[in-house]
């Protein structure tokens, strides 16, 4: 799918990513992903909806949803560069993610974020009803460790 504005463009093509900016933006600026390989980016966007942004075919943001497309889906890597913040392009973009015909009629969504939370919350985004419901398996550290 695609959507068009102006000088700007949302995409679901995984063909047109720039794979390299994603991994770049990723492992130096977001601060939730510091460390990641390429690998592991590259095989993310390989199971994943993903949405590049692109003002005049340069990659200026991204997001990837995870989904069965048909109960759950998460959001995330959620990302538009620093200069390019401003113009509404997050909202553009979250309103073409929450629009996708295959992410309809879904029970649950999912997100963490500890950034733009007023973002979020504007497409229906909350804080957990029942957090005590929440679990997790986490580890910090993988991106820490040797690829193998």
């Amino acid at each position: 799918m695609e959507w068009r504005k102006d000088d700007y463009i949302i995409s679901t093509a995984k063909d047109k990513l720039d794979r390299r900016f994603i991994h770049n933006f990723l492992t130096t600026e977001s601060g939730w992903a510091n460390g990641i390989s390429f690998e592991t980016v590259n095989k993310a966007i390989d199971n994943c909806l993903n949405f590049g942004v692109y003002h005049l075919e340069e990659q200026i943001g991204y997001a990837k949803v995870i989904s069965d497309f048909s109960t759950i889906a998460y959001l995330g890597d959620v990302f538009i560069l620093e200069n390019y913040r401003g113009l509404g392009l997050s909202k553009w973009l979250m309103e073409s993610i929450i629009s996708h015909e295959e992410l309809q009629n879904l029970r649950r969504w999912i997100l963490l974020t500890n950034t733009a939370p007023w973002l979020y919350e504007k497409y229906g985004f909350t804080p957990l009803a029942n957090p005590d419901f929440y679990m997790e398996r986490h580890n910090p550290k993988v991106y820490d460790l040797p690829d193998q």
